[in-house]
């Protein structure tokens, strides 16, 4: 039976990181995921603040509006989803774990100083052929209406749990025309970690990414997948699914070639490095009936 926690407010994410890397050492030491928490958070009468909207709307280039960009939501509720990945009890460390994609259907927008509920879950803890992957499920309620609700796949390098990972691979991504550009310099993930509050230490500097793994910090995933999602902008309506999958982690300082076109009922995107021609993100939105 599902346990529901009912927090007082939006946890800080300082303090759950802080929690998380304590735990992430003991996870480290007994490697080996086994099963997740049954247990669901949730935060009542949550509202954004309008220099906390206007600020991320300055940053991923979203229009000025009263109503919550999708991205936006997702920064708002990411700190509950992360309360629960930094239980004692979830089976893989929070420090360093890559987010590998992300599913948000959005039925309908949220405005400013409209009070909404967050709920949050961990599901379907499987093997991936780096590690482990696991869903954090996140719903944004209005009155009880779902109005927002968002599936982040993250993923464990090097913890391998029972199973064994299937054997799909990605489709060969051949690079299409581009149509912009985004230069990233090296302050770009602390920038969207002001915003967001995700200071996870991979986006900050080169020092604390090379310590988790990584040559030089990393954009934040939800950075440049919220960047694609405002050049799409007021095309996409008022619901939609806006769906990404990020390929390679984008090193900072670096270029990003996009391209954002229309495809059959909505929109594909995809992000990409020049050079290699290898893609660092793909993605779609398509607005629903």
């Amino acid at each position: 039976m599902t346990t529901t926690v009912v927090l007082p407010g939006v946890p800080g994410l300082g303090g759950l990181y802080a929690r998380g890397a304590a735990l992430s050492v003991a996870h480290r030491i007994r490697p080996g995921a086994r099963t997740l928490p049954d247990v669901e958070y949730v935060v009542r009468g949550v509202t954004a603040d309008a220099e906390h909207l206007t600020a991320y709307q300055h940053l991923v280039g979203e229009s000025a509006s009263d109503l919550l960009p999708a991205g936006f939501v997702h920064v708002l509720a990411f700190p509950v989803a992360t309360a629960v990945m930094a239980r004692p009890d979830f089976p893989l460390p929070l420090v360093g774990l890559v987010h590998l994609a992300n599913r948000v259907t959005q039925l309908r927008p949220l405005s400013l100083g409209t009070p909404f509920d967050v709920r949050a879950t961990a599901a379907d803890l499987r093997p991936h052929r780096s590690g482990t992957q696991v869903d954090l499920v996140t719903e944004v309620s209005v009155d009880g209406t779902v109005a927002w609700r968002g599936v982040s796949t993250y993923l464990a390098r090097g913890v391998q749990p029972a199973g064994t990972a299937s054997d799909e691979s990605p489709e060969p991504f051949v690079p299409p025309v581009p149509t912009g550009r985004w230069s990233l310099d090296a302050g770009t993930g602390r920038r969207y970690a002001a915003v967001s509050g995700d200071r996870n230490p991979i986006h900050l500097s080169a020092l604390s990414a090379k310590a988790l793994g990584f040559p030089r910090a990393i954009a934040h995933g939800m950075y440049t997948a919220s960047r694609a999602l405002a050049d799409v902008g007021a095309r996409r309506g008022d619901a939609f699914d806006w769906t990404v999958d990020f390929a390679k982690p984008v090193l900072l300082p670096g270029t990003v070639t996009v391209r954002i076109a229309r495809s059959g009922e909505g929109f594909t995107f995809a992000g990409w490095n020049a050079r290699s021609g290898k893609p660092y993100l793909t993605g779609s939105v398509v607005p629903l009936a």
